[in-house]
């Protein structure tokens, strides 16, 4: 029989698209974990056929187990970004992700991991996966303080895993998301608001550098994502952390245009402002260099803003589905 491969945060949005991706790939040496108690997240999980563990004990079931384990995917983390009490993120983000490591490294398991793109902070170093730049980043929130402390803490380590990756996420949207709530894509919501008010509100603009609307992030469409992180699991390339976009970064009025193209309905955008508790936080702008991952050899095409909204919204959102190959 083979080792397995474990996927933490299996309920939650990326996790769970990549199970059921695996599913339906026919992979059936997968272990799925995460707090199967919330049942918000059911639907991401409640037709694969693997075993479940808990999050919080996982911990001692890996290091139990760990002779069966080939892998693990570690996707689980606390993301919310309006959450400034760095307690919560240190918890799972930054302590719970260490354990996973050491036991990783000592038993010759292979581990993948999520970071983000809001380690980078507001930019003003770039958006260059360089790992010799991490010191110098400055997130400007608590979760992706604790995404950049632990990047530097893994790449400092002595002891590593044979193969391990970070991946910084960009903005990621796509099916499997609907129990994230204010976390959720600004693709979901708008798709909400529009089916519900006939239109969409998008943040306004409370830099002079930028006109209302006209913020550019790097959206990627979660299928992409997946093809990546399988791509990673097939291939073992070189051990480092990449950056996980498209590369091209585009504007909320682009998405919001999109969003109302797919659904057919004609454009009505309203801007309203930030809330103050988020606007020293906000990135105006984000965009992947993805050099660093053609040049392993990952040159697959990635979907466009229109084309991904497109999908997400005539197959997932309108008919109400969860995820499907």
């Amino acid at each position: 029989m083979s080792k397995f491969i474990v996927i933490t945060g299996a309920a939650g949005f990326i996790g769970s698209v990549l199970a059921n991706y695996l599913n339906f790939n026919q992979l059936d040496n997968v272990i799925i974990v995460d707090d199967f108690s919330k049942l918000e997240k059911i639907h991401n999980y409640d037709s694969l056929p693997y075993d479940r563990i808990e999050r919080d004990q996982f911990i001692d079931w890996l290091d139990k187990h760990h002779n069966d384990i080939d892998t693990v995917v570690h996707l689980g983390a606390r993301t919310d970004t309006t959450e400034f009490d760095y307690g919560v993120f240190e918890k799972l983000n930054l302590n719970y992700s260490k354990n996973i490591w050491n036991i990783c490294s000592n038993y010759g398991i292979d581990l993948y991991y999520a970071s983000s793109a809001a380690t980078y902070g507001d930019g003003t170093l770039g958006y260059n996966d360089d790992i010799e730049l991490i010191d110098r980043l400055q997130p400007l929130n608590p979760y992706g303080l604790s995404k950049n402390e632990f990047d530097k803490w893994a790449i400092k380590q002595i002891n590593k895993p044979k193969h391990w990756t970070g991946f910084k996420f960009f903005n990621v949207y796509g099916p499997n998301e609907y129990h994230k709530r204010r976390m959720a894509s600004v693709v979901f919501h708008g798709y909400n608001q529009i089916k519900k008010e006939g239109k969409i509100k998008l943040f306004k603009s409370h830099k002079p550098d930028y006109k209302d609307g006209e913020q550019k992030r790097d959206f990627v469409y979660v299928k992409d994502v997946i093809k990546v992180l399988f791509w990673f699991l097939e291939h073992r390339p070189e051990n480092s952390i990449y950056n996980l976009g498209t590369g091209k970064a585009r504007s909320f009025i682009d998405l919001a245009k999109s969003i109302f193209s797919a659904m057919n309905i004609k454009e009505n955008i309203e801007f309203i402002d930030m809330p103050k508790d988020i606007r020293d936080k906000y990135q105006y702008f984000t965009e992947a260099n993805m050099t660093k991952l053609h040049n392993i050899g990952y040159n697959n095409p990635f979907y466009s803003l229109e084309n991904g909204i497109s999908d997400y919204v005539k197959n997932y959102l309108i008919p109400d589905k969860c995820f499907e190959k």
